[in-house]
């Protein structure tokens, strides 16, 4: 469990709860996911690279820390995780975006790919892989699979909620990714889902059925 951060801040815990209500709007649920997303990425980002930059304030000349946002690598797990990108993105609007199309086989719960795009050069970058749910940890694990095959300098996790067989699964397949996530719940029913969880992601923040 020491490459699993949960993320415990109150704030962070609050808007977790009003998500998780059963009649939370989409609009709501869209709204929070959304300031969620960026309070967990001052967490996320918290050991990001920085150099010394030379600037002038108002009475001097100073060396100060900047961070190289172009170096970093957002990238959402189609569909759902496309909802916590722009939080994501508010904290570190110079980040690159790349994106990877899976889906949950109904019958198997195994991850079906249909879309792989990301920035060039990976090998210079630190990808964050997002994705509201990491439940069975089958889609985690082919999403990271895919990143590490064009060798970035590092793969960081980040979900809203898991549970001990998502965290289990990721950690057999690449021990050396950290999960940062703001609940670790009971467990999975028997079609995949967590439990108590807050439903189905991509529906609620896009008002599917």
């Amino acid at each position: 469990m020491n490459q699993v951060h949960h993320i415990r801040h109150p704030l962070v815990q609050h808007k977790l709860t009003l998500m998780r209500k059963k009649e939370a709007s989409t609009n709501t649920f869209r709204r929070l996911l959304n300031e969620l997303a960026t309070l967990m990425a001052y967490e996320v980002t918290r050991d990001m690279p920085t150099q010394d930059v030379a600037i002038e304030t108002p009475l001097e000349p100073m060396m100060s820390p900047v961070i190289d946002g172009k170096k970093l690598v957002f990238v959402p797990i189609l569909r759902a995780g496309l909802g916590i990108l722009d939080g994501m993105l508010s904290v570190v609007p110079g980040a690159r975006v790349g994106h990877i199309g899976l889906y949950r086989d109904p019958a198997t719960l195994q991850a079906v790919e249909y879309y792989f795009k990301m920035p060039s050069d990976m090998p210079e970058r630190d990808v964050i892989l997002l994705d509201p749910m990491l439940a069975t940890g089958n889609s985690a694990v082919a999403a990271i699979d895919k990143v590490k095959a064009l060798k970035p300098r590092s793969v960081k996790f980040v979900c809203l909620l898991t549970c001990p067989e998502g965290i289990a699964t990721v950690h057999k397949a690449h021990p050396d990714v950290p999960i940062y996530t703001a609940a670790i719940d009971r467990g999975l029913n028997d079609h995949g889902y967590i439990l108590p969880g807050l439903g189905d992601a991509g529906d609620r923040i896009f008002g599917t059925t």
